[in-house]
């Protein structure tokens, strides 16, 4: 959205991307390019909980694994977050009950103490490699994307990932082009052949990511498939939510972080 409010990218001419039908209308229309007009999902995933399998005999279905002080507590030291402000606040919201895009000042500052809260038993804010502690048995339980975490579960066993039982964020890869491509008709025909459906599964059977391309079904691994944490059924998607441009209240997003942050 905010390249586009920049007048960054250029519109797609969808004449030359007749593959772009292949996508589920789930992910067409989205609310930050309403129309398509500027972007092309090509992989979609959802922010939620990645554990130690080992270490959990339920799996920690619910955010209060990592925010409620008694449950939350038995991991101290032991939690990774993500550095991201919409991200870890939308997270907290989303356990207060709160829609991830809230701009209630009250309910942000709730979401702002529980964080402070929280602090003491965060071992890392961690954006770039998350997935990594938790492999490494640096964290025990952390805040992440899930195709990062369930490519981390293919060398580290133990790693496995979870959509809490509150909901989450629901997010989408997109390809779009610069106004300063030096041409947008071949970066069109480029983006046709990744939305071809062998393409599209091929993508999806390498990231662990959700394909919004329901021509690629067919051809995605049908453990991938299966899997309710990457195509989560109805009643969990209905409990997922786009993380929106907030406006105004983006600057009170930061200002609450940097005050976590240096608390």
């Amino acid at each position: 959205a905010i390249m586009i409010e920049l007048d960054l990218l250029a519109e797609i001419n969808f004449d030359n991307i007749p593959n772009f039908g292949n996508i589920d209308e789930t992910f067409k229309d989205p609310p930050y390019d309403p129309g398509n007009k500027f972007s092309v999902p090509y992989q979609w995933g959802t922010t939620g909980i990645g554990y130690n399998a080992d270490l959990f005999d339920d799996a920690p279905g619910s955010w209060s694994y990592i925010f409620d002080p008694t449950m939350a507590s038995e991991n101290a030291g032991r939690i990774s977050m993500l550095n991201d402000s919409r991200e870890a606040i939308g997270a907290a919201l989303k356990y207060l009950g709160y829609s991830v895009n809230s701009t209630d000042d009250q309910e942000l500052e709730e979401a702002k103490q529980l964080l402070i809260q929280q602090k003491e038993w965060v071992a890392a804010y961690d954006s770039d490699g998350f997935e990594d502690l938790l492999a490494a048995g640096e964290v025990d339980i952390g805040h992440g994307w899930s195709g990062d975490y369930f490519a981390a579960a293919e060398d580290a066993e133990h790693v496995w990932y979870i959509i809490p039982e509150e909901g989450g964020v629901i997010w989408t890869d997109n390809l779009a082009i610069p106004k300063t491509a030096p041409s947008q008709y071949t970066a069109e025909v480029f983006i046709n052949y990744l939305l071809q459906p062998e393409v599209g599964a091929k993508i999806t059977n390498y990231t662990w990511y959700g394909s919004p391309n329901k021509a690629s079904t067919e051809f995605i691994d049908a453990e991938i498939l299966e899997e309710p944490a990457i195509y989560p059924p109805p009643e969990v998607m209905e409990k997922l939510e786009f993380l929106r441009d907030v406006g105004e209240a983006t600057a009170i997003y930061d200002r609450i972080w940097t005050e976590i942050k240096t608390e």
